[in-house]
């Protein structure tokens, strides 16, 4: 049986030891915390991180993350992981110069590289998407259906509507492919141009192949 007395007494108890939750705001005043509660965050995400998402879960402006981004920056130089701006967030990755040794612990003697096929499909459809299926095998000139199905499966390249003239589906490059690449937008990949014959009129050759 309840008792109003004692209940009143144990929720006065409670009230006492209880302590309100620490403010972030105050706690991060300081730059130097502000920048080790950024890095614990970017210890543990599994994808890019925006600006905009730390500063929302950090309680402080988006000026002060920026600031403290840039201010961690260089304290990584000759450390084996760096602070990488890539698909519009940030996170920490291995360090170029160290890149033999992180492949090598990770294939571990396995051979887990795309094929030679793959890597040219993947090429036209990153600089020619959204693009049919179609029409990358008319540019390589070869069916690419199975090639197609490997760089989705690895979530390189997913769909991406469909072609208002033959209905057939389009497909794109993906974020993680940004990420694998080390991008942080698609305008960020290199030209292609200088390494090109002269191709004037190749969209009206591609349509006559795949009409």
């Amino acid at each position: 049986m309840s008792n109003p007395e004692i209940e009143d007494v144990f929720t006065e108890g409670l009230s006492v030891v209880q302590e309100p939750e620490p403010s972030l705001e105050n706690d991060l005043s300081d730059p130097a915390a502000l920048g080790r509660s950024i890095e614990a965050i970017l210890m543990v995400v599994d994808e890019p991180v925006t600006e905009l998402t730390l500063a929302s879960v950090l309680g402080v402006t988006v000026d002060r993350v920026v600031e403290s981004l840039q201010a961690l920056l260089p304290t990584y130089e000759n450390r084996g992981f760096t602070l990488k701006a890539i698909n519009g967030g940030w996170r920490f990755y291995s360090h170029p110069d160290s890149s033999a040794v992180v492949e090598k612990f990770v294939l571990d003697g396995q051979q887990n590289r795309l094929t030679q096929a793959a890597l040219e499909t993947l090429a036209v459809i990153a600089y020619r998407q959204p693009v049919s299926r179609a029409r990358v095998s008319a540019i390589r000139g070869v069916n690419v259906e199975a090639v197609m199905k490997t760089l989705i499966t690895r979530g390189l390249v997913e769909e991406y509507g469909v072609e208002n003239e033959t209905g057939a589906i389009l497909y794109k490059t993906t974020s993680y492919f940004l990420e694998r690449l080390g991008l942080n937008a698609l305008t960020d990949l290199p030209a292609l141009a200088p390494h090109l014959p002269d191709i004037d009129g190749l969209d009206e050759i591609l349509d006559s192949l795949t009409d």
